[in-house]
């Protein structure tokens, strides 16, 4: 990819693929962006000029930024290095881009002694344990979780996950609205 006319075609395409893969209709996409679906038409297939006009909306309604639109492809946006963040007992590594609409990462529990404080934050929570015992608190409830055992779960009721017996360590997914939760606590 070396020209301008190869990024557009490249934005052009992911445009269209992220419309298709999340089934949205032209007339569907046209509804969520207050743009005419023969516009939408016009960008996808080349005959439109791509404009913040038109390429904002149409972001915001596939839900991803410019960037992703136009990122060209290299190795680096295969391989993901993490990098450990510790706070208290956690220590916590990102696996996935931070432009995504899910979140995964790795998290190292180590166990404590003080129970912990439940949150509550709108979206799904899944995690498989790789190694240990974990204790799921989920409201009043305590659900213990062993190596290679995974759980999913809706995240308005209250919930929290600490390390039992041991450190323990797991592989979380969730979407934004859990990233939020976990990340910054």
């Amino acid at each position: 990819m070396n020209g301008i006319a190869d990024i557009e075609a490249l934005a052009r395409s992911r445009l269209r693929s992220m419309r298709t893969t999340l089934g949205y209709s032209l007339d569907e996409l046209a509804e969520r962006t207050n743009l005419s679906p023969s516009t939408i038409s016009r960008v996808e297939t080349g005959k439109r000029t791509l404009s913040l006009d038109v390429l904002v909306p149409l972001a915001n309604a596939l839900h991803v930024s410019l960037d992703v639109l136009f990122e060209v492809p290299t190795d680096e946006d295969v391989v993901i290095r993490p990098v450990a963040h510790s706070s208290g007992a956690r220590t916590t590594w990102h696996l996935s881009r931070p432009d995504g609409r899910t979140v995964a990462m790795k998290m190292r529990l180590e166990p404590s002694a003080a129970r912990p404080a439940q949150r509550v934050h709108p979206g799904h929570d899944w995690f498989l344990v790789l190694e240990g015992r974990v204790r799921l608190w989920l409201g009043e409830r305590q659900i213990d979780v062993a190596e290679g055992e995974a759980a999913e779960f809706a995240t308005m009721v209250p919930h929290a996950i600490t390390a039992l017996d041991g450190p323990a360590e797991l592989i979380m997914i969730f979407d934004r609205e859990g990233q939020r939760a976990h990340v910054h606590q």
